[in-house]
């Protein structure tokens, strides 16, 4: 019997190793005293102190949440702070014009009163997190079902918040699950709401090779974007004013001059989105079996638009975060699926429930006994609804006007119709009907042919068979509606509120929208107590893994809260005979450069500063180094997140990971992922001898 259970054991490790593998792991900070030691073993100088306190200044408090979806980092005493060109993309794009177009130019402010407010852009310092498990599940009885479980926790949770929002000017807070629901966490943070523009540089270097290039490697991509936090003169939050002034941060980053070599250890902090890194395989084979529909949707639409930003430059300019947001998931899905089908994650982790399920029949485990096989057919149940609500998030969601009907009655709802202009203003200053028709067209041809009667809305059931082919609805419903047409739409403002919201109501695009998105709540409504159950029995799977892997270091999965990775830099071998050095230079720029091609047409300007070997102090072995690749542990959400070497300084600013490792949210390769980061060096040679913004360079403290 122990020959027996050391063979198990041996077999367990192919699965999930003893202690974390590599340098897989998103760690909390306020627990990275638990990681120092081996941090530390692996070259880092600093201690955990340094990464994280709540009783001095500390790395934590120069790096925010940037506007609910990015990362930044502060680097000036003054509030300067870097992010990636793609997240400040949509600010960007909301300044330019025809006239004034910092997409294709850049922009760069040489002083303080040429800096650009954005009305709607935040960021957020994390203050504290703590671990409130107790009184979160203080009262709770086991005797108790789900539900009142959820309502008690709710009730819980909203006393801790409170009392924590009260701690500060402009906090906020948030208590979040780890480990499905077997701890929780309170994260406690003040807002920021006065965020200007400082610099971009244009897109043709912040998003050179676009989406050919996207999550792939070797990458040339000068992705950054800078900006600056505002305050009051007591330095706290406050909404934008002429009288506020740069906010003076608790830290920020010095940044390091003599870059990265391979092996150097590398430190990633940042706001990482969502991973699930310990689900069941049925939630793997649901993912192998939807992201190829979901790619082949938004092909579509991305082909599409592309069609009409190659032809007009105002269309272009007009689309550019739309396609830009559009491309991201699909490129990344496509990587993914590669990923899981190549490491064969479906059928890792079904060996590995075989021998969770037997641990749990042999040892007698009541709690766990039959757990995975339940998971399974809670699954299998749930497949339909999920496939339908997917289907429905990529198709005619994916309609511009579609989404607005409904947006617009729901403005109405809440708003009357103060302010409902400027909202209808906003919508069609970024709108292109040709576009909108075309994608309406493939979308409902979609929707219509693969998603089962049974889940689609009866009143658009009724409407597509009445009209008898997707032209014509085309005809009757969407070339007439008001939210296709912005002379239209804005007559709905002229109204009191009862006569737009019977205009609303009337419309027949409005109808069709109404339905449909009202039948998403009756899926959703249909598929929660599936959902329950399948949140509690995951509940149990984990703590049960846990019990299982005793000797295993489990790290919460990713919830876009504040977490640390560490690496160091290295390539890596994709495929068979193919190597990847971990470095890339502007030599690599000058070879992609193509004037004919929009995403690999560089400013001349770049090119003359080549032409000229015009490096200045930024030259390092005839060239100037650009991006760089470590085996960090990110996703999204740590776009933008300063990447930090051993000595706590700033070497880089992560963007992306490597196309082959994008499955890293579900299943971590040590040998395929990747992150990749933009090498501080390059920014620093952008902004002083392409920009020449000696105002932004002086503010920096750079450090050898």
């Amino acid at each position: 019997m122990k020959c027996f259970k050391l063979i198990i054991a041996f077999s367990l490790l192919a699965f999930f190793p003893s202690v974390s593998s590599a340098d897989e792991g998103m760690w909390l900070p306020a627990l990275i005293s638990q990681r120092i030691d081996d941090m530390q073993a692996k070259g880092f100088k600093l201690d955990a102190e340094d990464i994280y306190s709540i009783n001095q200044a500390s790395l934590k408090d120069a790096v925010v949440l940037f506007n609910g979806g990015c990362t930044g980092e502060l680097v000036s005493d003054k509030g300067l702070l870097l992010t990636n060109h793609h997240c400040g993309y949509g600010a960007i794009q909301r300044h330019s014009s025809v006239e004034h177009d910092y997409l294709k130019d850049g922009f760069w402010a040489m002083s303080l009163e040429e800096e650009l407010p954005n009305e709607g852009l935040w960021v957020a310092f994390l203050v504290r997190m703590e671990d409130v498990t107790g009184r979160i599940l203080e009262g709770y009885d086991v005797s108790m079902s789900e539900r009142q479980r959820d309502s008690l926790i709710e009730a819980n949770g909203a006393r801790i918040k409170e009392a924590a929002v009260a701690e500060g000017p402009s906090y906020e807070a948030s208590v979040e699950p780890m480990y499905y629901g077997n701890q929780y966490f309170l994260f406690v943070y003040q807002k920021f709401d006065d965020v200007r523009l400082v610099g971009a540089p244009p897109s043709s270097i912040g998003k050179f090779g676009g989406d050919t290039d996207n999550w792939m490697w070797p990458r040339h991509t000068g992705d950054f974007s800078i900006f600056r936090i505002y305050a009051d003169k007591d330095n706290n939050p406050a909404p934008y004013s002429e009288d506020n002034v740069p906010y003076r941060p608790k830290k920020f980053f010095r940044i390091s001059t003599a870059g990265i070599s391979e092996g150097d250890f590398t430190f990633v902090y940042g706001f990482p989105g969502s991973t699930q890194e310990y689900v069941h395989s049925d939630a793997i084979r649901y993912i192998e079996d939807m992201n190829p529909k979901k790619i082949a949707l938004r092909s579509e639409r991305l082909a599409i638009m592309k069609k009409y930003m190659a032809a007009d430059q105002d269309i272009r300019i007009r689309y550019s975060s739309k396609q830009a947001n559009v491309a991201n998931a699909w490129k990344k899905w496509q990587g993914e699926h590669k990923g899981l089908v190549k490491l064969d994650t479906y059928g890792t982790k079904k060996a590995f429930e075989e021998q969770f399920a037997k641990w749990a029949q042999d040892g007698g485990y009541e709690g766990y006994i039959g757990l995975t096989d339940s998971l399974s057919r809670l699954y299998g149940e749930m497949y339909p609804y999920s496939y339908a609500m997917d289907y429905y998030a990529e198709s005619l969601n994916g309609v511009d006007a579609f989404r607005f009907a409904r947006n617009v009655g729901n403005y109405i709802s809440h708003n009357g119709t103060e302010g409902l202009e400027r909202f209808i203003e906003s919508f069609f200053k970024d709108y292109y009907y040709p576009i909108d028709e075309e994608t309406f067209a493939f979308m409902a041809e979609k929707f219509n042919e693969d998603v089962p009667n049974d889940f689609k809305p009866e009143y658009l059931k009724q409407e597509f068979s009445r009209l008898g082919s997707v032209g014509a609805v085309i005809d009757s419903i969407f070339a007439v509606s008001l939210f296709t047409d912005r002379e239209k739409a804005l007559g709905i403002a002229s109204l009191d509120s009862a006569g737009a919201m019977n205009a609303v109501h009337s419309d027949p695009l409005y109808r069709l929208a109404d339905s449909y998105y009202s039948n998403v709540a009756v899926l959703a409504s249909a598929a929660s107590e599936m959902s329950s159950r399948i949140a509690l029995m995951n509940r149990t799977y984990m703590r049960g893994q846990m019990e299982f892997l005793k000797d295993k270091t489990f790290y919460p999965d990713a919830n876009l809260t504040l977490r640390v990775s560490y690496g160091k830099v290295e390539g890596f071998e994709p495929s068979d005979g193919v190597v990847y050095l971990p470095v890339s230079t502007l030599e690599g720029i000058i070879e992609k450069d193509n004037p004919e091609i929009f995403d690999y047409d560089i400013p001349q300007k770049l090119r003359d500063l080549y032409a000229a070997k015009d490096y200045g102090r930024w030259e390092v072995d005839g060239t100037v180094p650009v991006c760089f690749l470590a085996t960090n542990h990110t996703s999204g959400g740590n776009s933008g997140s300063p990447v930090i070497n051993a000595d706590g300084n700033l070497v880089g600013i992560n963007f992306d990971r490597v196309w082959e490792g994008t499955m890293s949210d579900l299943a971590f390769d040590p040998e395929l992922c990747r992150n990749i980061s933009l090498d501080i060096r390059y920014v620093l040679f952008l902004i002083d001898k392409y920009a020449g913004a000696r105002n932004i360079l002086d503010e920096l403290t750079l450090v050898d």
